[in-house]
């Protein structure tokens, strides 16, 4: 079941539940870094923006995702440290493919997950992320308002909410439902 409520600023927040056997995929950007000289685009760190809205944008996950089973992260610094300050506790896979992936290699990621996984978050960068969830939301039910939205920004810390029918395994692209995108701040 899907439900809406309304945050104390007046954004709408939608309750996801696992429902007919549909399993939820969060696809999430990292939250705002920071560009210290000297420091390897792998290597940089959350600003002290990101690491307020990445943990905005855990209270909304715990709020609204009844429990998240599995965690997929990029090896980069800010994708990890990102996952730390959302206070998430799932099993975590850290992928070095996730970061500068295409679209292609982070669903054969996803197509690696156990089955057992109802709500799978996957935590990378643009332009995969919007890419990805667009590429992705084929599906009926798809949200046609949230599709236009993630083509004109997918900001940092922004989460991507799909359900997807089949398993983990059979997952490739119009193979999901995008419900909605909800951007902590």
């Amino acid at each position: 079941m899907t439900t809406t409520r309304r945050s104390t600023s007046g954004t709408a927040l939608t309750n996801v539940n696992r429902v007919n056997g549909r399993h939820t995929l969060l696809l999430m950007r990292h939250a705002k870094s920071s560009y210290p000289p000297g420091v390897a685009d792998h290597d940089r760190p959350l600003a002290p923006r990101g690491i307020r809205e990445a943990g905005l944008a855990g209270d909304w996950l715990r709020a609204n995702v009844p429990s998240i089973d599995a965690v997929l992260c990029s090896t980069a610094t800010r994708a990890r440290q990102t996952l730390a300050q959302t206070g998430i506790d799932a099993t975590v896979r850290y992928s070095e493919r996730l970061y500068g992936a295409t679209p292609g290699t982070m669903i054969d990621e996803i197509n690696e997950v156990a089955d057992t996984a109802d709500a799978l978050l996957v935590i990378g960068h643009e332009p995969t992320m919007s890419a990805l969830a667009i590429g992705l939301a084929g599906a009926d039910g798809t949200d046609a308002a949230a599709v236009e939205r993630i083509s004109e920004k997918f900001p940092t810390s922004a989460i991507a909410v799909l359900t997807v029918a089949g398993d983990w395994k059979s997952l490739e692209l119009d193979g999901a439902t995008l419900i909605g995108l909800q951007v902590p701040r």
